[in-house]
């Protein structure tokens, strides 16, 4: 059995909980201004580089902050309900732990920014991760594909020999665009089956045995 050379894995709705906090935070930041955000507006942007869906929220919930002000306020809201409580997408842990007893290295490809991504990683499993792409760290986010060639290169893999783990369309095509072997758990958003990805309904039981 030859195993992945990596798992490169999606943080918000992949492994944790988070996206519920993501459009809870949306519609409040939108009521601020006066203005509604209804939940297809929200789904929309599920996946969506942070700065492109600033500009949505500014552009369609009328937001009236610039981009990077959106993400920060949005960064703060998402940061303090996961203090409050961080809920483990089911399955995504005990991956995780087999991964590092196997020594497959995983990878955290996210949209969101740096300060979020460690809020995580703090929480998660020690030594689950060797690295970390976010989105605050690339020229082109999701669904370009560069966030998971960074991801890949930072483990000296080829990606075509990685296995990414992604729950969102955008996250998706941007896992397949870097010719990564690609599995999607659909959460939030649904996902159309695509030549190339495996759809799974959840991580749970899932083993590295099963993604080799």
């Amino acid at each position: 059995m030859t195993l992945p050379a990596a798992l490169l894995i999606d943080m918000d709705g992949t492994i944790v909980d988070s996206e519920p906090y993501w459009i809870a935070s949306e519609h409040k930041l939108v009521a601020e201004f006066g203005d509604t955000w209804s939940a297809e507006d929200a789904h929309s942007i599920v996946g969506f580089d942070l700065l492109d869906a600033a500009v949505q929220l500014r552009d369609r919930g009328g937001v009236r902050l610039e981009p990077p002000a959106i993400v920060e306020w949005l960064l703060d809201s998402v940061i303090a309900m996961c203090a409050e409580e961080l809920l483990w997408r089911p399955g995504a842990r005990d991956l995780l732990i087999e991964a590092r007893e196997a020594a497959v290295p995983c990878v955290l490809v996210t949209m969101s920014w740096r300060r979020l991504a460690d809020a995580v990683l703090s929480a998660a499993p020690a030594g689950v991760f060797v690295g970390s792409v976010t989105g605050d760290e690339v020229v082109n986010g999701k669904p370009a594909p560069d966030p998971y060639l960074a991801a890949a290169a930072l483990v000296g893999a080829e990606p075509a020999d990685c296995v990414a783990i992604e729950d969102s369309p955008t996250g998706v095509g941007s896992a397949v665009a870097a010719g990564c072997r690609t599995v999607a758990v659909p959460h939030v958003v649904d996902v159309e089956p695509q030549p190339g990805v495996t759809m799974l309904a959840t991580l749970e039981g899932v083993r590295l045995a099963d993604l080799a």
